[in-house]
């Protein structure tokens, strides 16, 4: 039995609904829902959560999926209140235990504290930016990717706690040319084509 828990980071505050990584999370839940042998959990931030159960909910999970809007190039905050109080509850209950250094040598083995090694993350996220702002000369992200530039930090993150990194999927230019239909028949390929080749390793 695989275990997917699925953690939809949009909210509601200020123009935003919340309703495109509504629909992410959802298509992500069917996509998997649909599988024999696939046991799913969905968190949306945005609800309420407990701290404890979500860290037994990371604990459980074989593959962790974040969907998130990036505003102001950022996580949105009750996303990074959620990984704050998540994380700090996961002290020493299966999330990381130190930050891997020693007393004897404090100088190396920073970030080896994990407690989630064997497990994978795979993020999305939504911006108002096109994709060409990250890849053409002179363009706004100075040719830096989502996940080597603004998101760097996200997916260090992740392998503190000894997370391993899957190929993320970004949808670009949602809120001047959103095409919903096309994004998500995209995605469900991208799902399709990484989790394939994931199962398939597993069960080899």
């Amino acid at each position: 039995m695989k275990k997917i828990l699925i953690i939809n980071g949009g909210q509601h505050f200020g123009h935003s609904g919340g309703r495109f990584n509504t629909t992410i999370a959802a298509t992500t839940f069917d996509f998997f829902n649909e599988m024999e042998d696939v046991e799913v959990q969905l968190t949306t931030i945005d609800h309420g959560y407990d701290a404890e159960e979500e860290v037994r909910k990371f604990v459980w999970a074989d593959y962790i999926i974040y969907h998130t809007p990036i505003w102001w190039f950022q996580l949105p905050h009750k996303f990074k209140q959620y990984i704050d109080e998540v994380f700090t509850v996961g002290h020493n209950k299966g999330i990381y235990h130190s930050d891997g250094r020693s007393s004897d040598n404090p100088e190396i083995n920073y970030g080896t504290g994990g407690e989630l090694a064997g497990r994978k993350y795979m993020l999305t996220t939504s911006w108002n930016a096109p994709a060409t702002a990250f890849t053409l000369p002179g363009e706004f992200f100075q040719q830096h990717s989502v996940d080597e530039g603004a998101l760097f930090g996200f997916h260090r993150m992740n392998a503190f706690v000894s997370l391993e990194k899957m190929e993320s999927f970004h949808f670009h230019d949602v809120e001047k040319n959103a095409q919903v239909e096309r994004d998500m028949e995209q995605y469900r390929l991208h799902l399709k084509n990484v989790f394939a080749e994931e199962f398939n390793s597993v069960t080899c």
